[in-house]
């Protein structure tokens, strides 16, 4: 007999889109061997950079070999290591976030918090930040995630509107937040995608400032998931929630430890069976470090990625390789959307 927990519905998997995901292992299109069968359109997946990841493996043996300048570092990786992730691959990863937000904002990577996977990141952030039973507001469309099934927090949708392109608006944010009092939620923080998973479009400095003023009204957390940070090709260009609250002079206020970006290499780079996210946070981090011990990246997954974070010119030809493609739809600049 299982738990109630284990046994609750609110897990993605029961989503429309995962037993979409079903419907197509059942019936995958082939164009020789099925030609009726079905297209996946739903799986946000690059594949663009893969040969040249599969190039720099190739050139680059000390990553695969585990070795650093022909000399084995297999026996380091293999024994324990502590949970606060590998200093080497913390600090490229710092500086790769910098140099995709065009050094406008720098990043310590003693406030990095290593997990496997940004929805990881996100549950992760939950937990601490949030008692069973209280909400965030999402903005809409947002994609069908796992947050509530296991936290047990409740998500409120920001409603926004094709009309204008499904910009937040202040009438919104406050109508989401009206709504989770009425239903007496204690109202946690705001979720943002930026860029926009799955509209692909990015946010601008005034809807950027809106979010701060509100958050800052309301005395709530505003969590960025920024995940496709680094797959901009178009004006109006990324700008990050950590650069528009540095802009507004707020480091020295209550909300500089409210804000968290939760980040991956796994749509940038194209690799998400390498399982790699993080959270970046100016608050303490000794709680999100403690809970991140349920869900770490290996050790040999993150010796291989700071030697390939460490090619700088692998990196921004796969940072930019994306924008090569254009299809007629709501006009994206970011992400891997159309």
């Amino acid at each position: 007999m299982f738990s109630s927990k284990a046994m609750l519905d609110g897990h993605g998997e029961e989503s429309p889109y995962f037993q979409g995901w079903k419907e197509y292992e059942k019936n995958p299109y082939d164009d020789i061997q099925n030609p009726t069968g079905i297209i996946q359109m739903g799986l946000v997946e690059k594949q663009l950079s893969l040969d040249l990841l599969r190039t720099w493996l190739e050139n680059n043996q000390d990553a695969t070999r585990l070795t650093n300048n022909g000399e084995s570092v297999f026996r380091d990786l293999a024994l324990f290591q502590n949970y606060h992730g590998l200093p080497a691959f913390k600090n490229v990863l710092a500086e790769f976030m910098a140099e995709i937000r065009g050094n406008k904002v720098s990043f310590d990577s003693r406030k990095l918090v290593l997990m496997a996977r940004a929805t990881s990141a996100s549950e992760t952030l939950m937990f601490c930040i949030a008692e069973h039973g209280d909400a965030f507001l999402l903005p809409t469309p947002y994609y069908p995630g796992d947050l509530k099934w296991r936290t047990g927090v409740e998500l409120v949708p920001i409603h926004c509107s094709s009309s204008n392109g499904f910009k937040i608006t202040k009438f919104a944010l406050e109508e989401a937040y009206q709504q989770a009092q009425k239903l007496s939620f204690n109202v946690k923080g705001v979720f943002i995608t930026n860029p926009s998973n799955p509209l692909g479009t990015t946010m601008s400095h005034v809807k950027l400032d809106e979010l701060i003023t509100f958050s800052v009204a309301k005395k709530i957390h505003l969590i960025s998931d920024e995940i496709f940070s680094g797959t901009v090709f178009e004006n109006p260009s990324f700008i990050s929630i950590i650069e528009a609250v540095i802009n507004r002079k707020l480091e020295t206020t209550n909300l500089w430890s409210r804000v968290h970006i939760v980040y991956s290499l796994s749509k940038d780079f194209g690799i998400p069976g390498f399982r790699v996210g993080m959270i970046y946070s100016n608050k303490e981090r000794s709680t999100t470090t403690k809970m991140s011990s349920y869900g770490l990246i290996s050790s040999q997954t993150q010796y291989l990625l700071s030697k390939l974070l460490s090619g700088k010119e692998r990196r921004v030809m796969m940072v930019v390789g994306l924008g090569q493609a254009g299809i007629s739809c709501l006009k994206g600049n970011a992400g891997l959307f159309c």
